[in-house]
Order: structure tokens, then C-alpha cells, then sequence
């Protein structure tokens, strides 16, 4: 419940094929009340994907629909849950900046971090 990952950067090595997150809520409180998600974007579209996501509402992960600027991301979960997602490692280009972050309503300003592709 204290608004932050256990890390703020996550390098992964470009010549893995896929990556997973495993992300486990260890606060105490239900997701709709403090519940968190992990989304991978370009650093640029961190903002906007979760300014856009909060209409969507809490049954859609706060994400909006179709999103294309979204390239992973795991559902909205609360206390003592946990959700993974896997990602394709060539869908990252080295030249490019990227942000995790979670998409909860302003939980972004202390829910961010960055992947490094190396």
C-alpha cells in the first residue's frame, strides 16, 4: 500500500527472446481501493496511456481499449494477489526510451520505473 515497485529500473538483456514480470501486491488493501498494475510503454507515452486509461475504469485495467501504445501489461490487482505478463524482447528497440508504470488513477507520479534493454 505504500505507492511503489521493488525496483526502478529492470534491465533486460536483448538477446532474450521473451521477459516476464511477476508482480505480487503486498499491501493490504483491495484493489479497488489501492490496487496496482504494471504497464511497459515508451517513456513518452507513459502519461498520455495512463491520462487515457482512467476513463476506461477499473474493469479494463485502466487502460484504454486497443491501446497501441501499450506493449505489455499485467491486470489491476489488490491485496496478497499476483498476475504476470510476458513480453516479445524484439518488440524493444536499444535506441528507445522505455517506462513501467502503474496505470491507477495517480498512481503514475510514484509508480514508475525504467526497463533498459542491454
Amino acid at each position: 500500500d505504500q505507492m511503489s515497485y521493488s525496483t526502478k529500473e529492470i534491465t533486460v538483456d536483448k538477446t532474450c527472446k521473451t521477459f516476464t514480470v511477476n508482480l505480487t501486491h503486498s499491501g493490504s488493501l483491495a484493489k479497488t481501493v489501492m490496487g496496482h498494475n504494471w504497464v511497459l510503454a515508451k517513456e513518452a507515452d507513459a502519461q498520455p496511456v495512463a491520462t487515457d486509461g482512467i476513463g476506461a475504469g477499473i474493469d479494463k485495467n485502466y487502460l484504454k481499449d486497443g491501446d497501441a501504445r501499450v506493449i505489455a501489461h499485467t491486470k489491476v490487482i489488490g491485496a496478497g494477489e499476483k498476475d504476470s505478463v510476458t513480453f516479445d524482447v524484439s518488440k524493444l528497440n536499444a535506441a528507445e526510451k522505455y517506462a513501467f508504470f502503474c496505470t491507477f488513477p495517480g498512481h503514475i507520479s510514484m509508480m514508475k520505473g525504467a526497463i533498459v534493454l542491454k
